[in-house]
């Protein structure tokens, strides 16, 4: 070879390709591989195991509780109609409002921008008030939106509520911010694990938060529980007014007693996870 090759000559300048060895499509090794490495996923993973188990079991309470309800007969077609669009409406704010807070934060790890935010002087707090102001904002803009195709395709007016549609719509949202503000702590403690509660733990409140049906119709473990829900008590209350049974303040009061609790409750447990982060420092697993 002669030494005054240049390193392409010799071989040295460019990668070899990489080979890859003929493995049939339908081979055995590397499905099994596959498969035990989801095992190992799904072993010691809770919000996995409950992704599988969550969503059937949701579907046949909601929808079961549904049925139980329509049996009855209590409410002619039309005012059916209306409690089960309002319930629509009035639960996507509700939505809304909880991933207002958990996304913010979720767009931070995704981008691995949550540590540059932890060292900059701006606290968590801040990023929890601005994400507030941004879900109001998404809020007036999707069920906006939602709500004049309710009017312009079905005829139907959100507003026909009247006065009590405000306190409804405020406990509603306060709600949602609460269980963002849980949600988010338990992602910043848990890791990527965890990003599936900010889709998924709105959905838990469901079955016991009365949207489509009284609570009446519940079972009573789970009339019980509902009892400790702010929403169950702002939908009971959506179903009164429109039943002209006059202002429901009872409920109103309930719920937002109950917001307080939950919104303390979820900056407490907040606030702990800050506290250990300073210590330990957040899951090694987030943003990865």
């Amino acid at each position: 070879m002669n030494d005054h090759s240049s390193p392409d000559e010799q071989g040295m300048g460019t990668p070899l390709p990489l080979s890859r060895p003929s493995v049939p499509l339908f081979a055995f090794r590397p499905i099994a591989g596959i498969l035990l490495r989801q095992f190992f996923l799904y072993r010691r993973s809770v919000p996995r195991w409950m992704e599988i188990f969550y969503w059937p079991l949701l579907d046949l309470l909601v929808w079961g509780f549904l049925t139980l309800y329509l049996r009855q007969g209590v409410l002619p077609g039309a005012g059916a109609a209306q409690a089960l669009l309002g319930g629509l409406l009035l639960w996507d704010m509700l939505y809304r409002s909880q991933q207002g807070i958990s996304v913010v934060f979720l767009e931070e790890i995704w981008s691995r921008n949550l540590y540059n935010m932890m060292v900059a002087p701006v606290t968590p707090y801040h990023i929890i008030a601005g994400a507030m102001v941004t879900g109001l904002l998404k809020i007036t803009l999707s069920s906006g939106t939602a709500i004049l195709l309710a009017y312009l395709l079905f005829s139907y007016s959100l507003f026909n509520i009247g006065v009590a549609l405000v306190p409804f719509i405020f406990c509603l949202v306060v709600m949602g911010w609460a269980l963002g503000i849980m949600t988010t702590a338990l992602i910043l403690r848990f890791g990527q694990e965890a990003e599936v509660l900010a889709w998924g733990v709105i959905f838990l409140f469901q079955p016991v938060s009365a949207v489509f049906n009284p609570v009446s119709v519940l079972p009573e473990g789970f009339r019980q529980i509902a009892f400790f829900v702010p929403a169950s008590h702002v939908f009971e209350g959506m179903r009164q007014v429109l039943a002209g049974q006059g202002f429901p303040w009872k409920q109103l009061l309930l719920a937002l007693l109950e917001d307080g609790f939950y919104v303390a409750g979820g900056l407490l447990l907040f606030s702990w996870v800050l506290k250990r982060a300073r210590k330990v420092g957040f899951s090694l697993k987030l943003g990865s």
